[in-house]
């Protein structure tokens, strides 16, 4: 299956909570990053999730927000560093991508705020994640 989404993580399973209907699910990426889904107890249970388990964390390019730093007194779980690669912009968007360790993140934000953040390659950068953002995916 292809997919539109461009941000397609790989990583394995650490850790599943579950609740009465929906499920955190702890992620270590490949790169050593760690990420936490949040998803319904049924899907955990449809993708056979268990800790060990081999996924990707599948984020829409639209779902990823950039700070130029850390940021503290946020509900934003998923805070990634990296470091900007490169900056395509049009008339109303940017398309930023982002380098991990081991893997790269794509961030469509308005070429305002690209412009606010000064972002440009080599800027280091937090991307932002909910975690009711990412979907799963088993292999």
């Amino acid at each position: 299956m292809t997919l539109s989404i461009r941000n397609q993580l790989p990583g394995t399973v650490t850790a599943i909570t579950s609740g009465e209907v929906m499920a955190t699910v702890g992620i270590r990426l490949t790169g050593g990053q760690n990420l936490t889904a949040a998803i319904t107890k049924e899907a955990v249970t449809d993708l056979g999730l268990a800790p060990g388990s081999p996924v990707r964390a599948l984020v829409k390019s639209t779902e990823v927000a950039l700070a130029t730093g850390p940021v503290e007194g946020l509900s934003i779980r998923n805070q990634l560093p990296g470091t900007v690669t490169t900056v395509a912009t049009g008339a109303a968007m940017a398309s930023v991508k982002v380098a991990f360790e081991g893997t790269e993140l794509t961030a469509a934000i308005t070429k305002d705020a690209a412009r606010a953040l000064s972002l440009a390659a080599g800027t280091p950068v937090v991307a932002l994640i909910k975690s009711t953002e990412v979907a799963l995916a088993t292999p």
